[in-house]
């Protein structure tokens, strides 16, 4: 048990030290020049830089994007993450591909179990953007590509993923705590000001009434009928056929070959093949360096200071510390 303490005492230190680097980092980012990283390291006002995987034809080029974690903003100043997602740093690359002529096609890889509502439509519409230009956008999922995963990859030409895959998960959620009864226990008692009735609605220190859940409800209904519409859109399918899958339960990569969701059973190797023979020619095929914040230029990256089993808890107080949020998610 004292450890234990421990553990979640310098857990918490290490989280103000967190939103300390978050603050910090924004601020020098303001004040040193272009020209240099400054004391925290970030994306360069440049953009992304290109590194070559593939050569081939550099008129004729497809770029590899990768979604690995999940869908969230801000992450890639988390010291928690490493070199996790980094949703500003997509969104970058996204945009040097749309305003890059000489990229004909797109290979996005995802392993992600989703995550915001606002991020995954983010990506989604940078992505419509690119097939806008011509561009083709060809989609490998990895182990899972669920909700928030399956959202961003359904604007695709093409979806492949192994028969181990799991995708799906096709649907909205919004979670809280309520710890009213726990406090009551221990003799804490809430004081709350508020200008409206439901100014402090899902409030964990009391219980949700009736109004707070239609309330709520409607919005997670109202992104559910946007999410809908993506499948609808980006795979020709029927709104009633696409509500019938759409009930939150996971597929495996042959049930999603079999429902309409995906369109062939194969590893990114093989998406890669069928996107190159879709451009056509010999293409370079390239992808972005990562980036995230550093250190008197050294990436951060804390988790070894904390035990294994803390280290969830941590990014959970970090990401969850402005309240409750609309997901495209899929958790265990």
């Amino acid at each position: 048990m004292k450890k234990r303490l421990i553990a979640i005492g310098i857990a918490a230190s290490l989280l103000v030290i967190a939103i300390l680097i978050q603050s910090i980092s924004f601020l020098t980012s303001n004040t040193f020049s272009d020209t240099s990283d400054g004391l925290f390291g970030g994306n360069s006002s440049e953009g992304p830089t290109e590194e070559v995987v593939e050569s081939g034809s550099s008129s004729e080029r497809i770029a590899r994007i990768s979604v690995e974690g999940t869908i969230m903003s801000g992450q890639g100043s988390n010291p928690f993450m490493g070199e996790g997602y980094n949703h500003e740093a997509l969104l970058e690359q996204l945009e040097a591909i749309k305003e890059d002529s000489s990229i004909n096609g797109v290979l996005m890889y995802v392993n992600s179990p989703g995550g915001g509502v606002f991020e995954s439509a983010e990506i989604h519409d940078k992505l419509n953007e690119l097939k806008e230009e011509g561009k083709s956008l060809y989609v490998s999922m990895g182990g899972m590509a669920a909700s928030g995963g399956y959202y961003i990859s359904a604007p695709a030409d093409q979806i492949y993923a192994s028969e181990e895959t799991f995708t799906g998960s096709l649907g909205v959620i919004m979670e809280s705590v309520n710890y009213e009864e726990l406090a009551d226990e221990y003799g804490v008692e809430f004081n709350t000001i508020k200008s409206g009735e439901f100014k402090d609605i899902m409030s964990p220190t009391r219980e949700m009434t009736e109004q707070d859940e239609e309330i709520l409800q409607t919005l997670v209904d109202e992104s559910y009928q946007n999410f809908v519409n993506v499948i609808s859109e980006g795979r020709d399918m029927p709104e009633d056929e696409v509500r019938e899958i759409a009930d939150g339960r996971i597929y495996s990569g042959q049930q999603a070959v079999d429902n309409g969701l995906i369109d062939d059973i194969g590893f990114e190797e093989d998406a890669l093949a069928a996107l190159k023979e879709e451009v056509g020619g010999d293409p370079e095929v390239i992808e972005y360096n990562p980036s995230g914040e550093t250190l008197f230029g050294m990436p951060i990256d804390v988790r070894s200071f904390l035990p294994t089993s803390e280290v969830k808890w941590v990014n959970e107080m970090i990401e969850q510390r402005q309240g409750p949020r609309l997901m495209y998610m899929y958790s265990e």
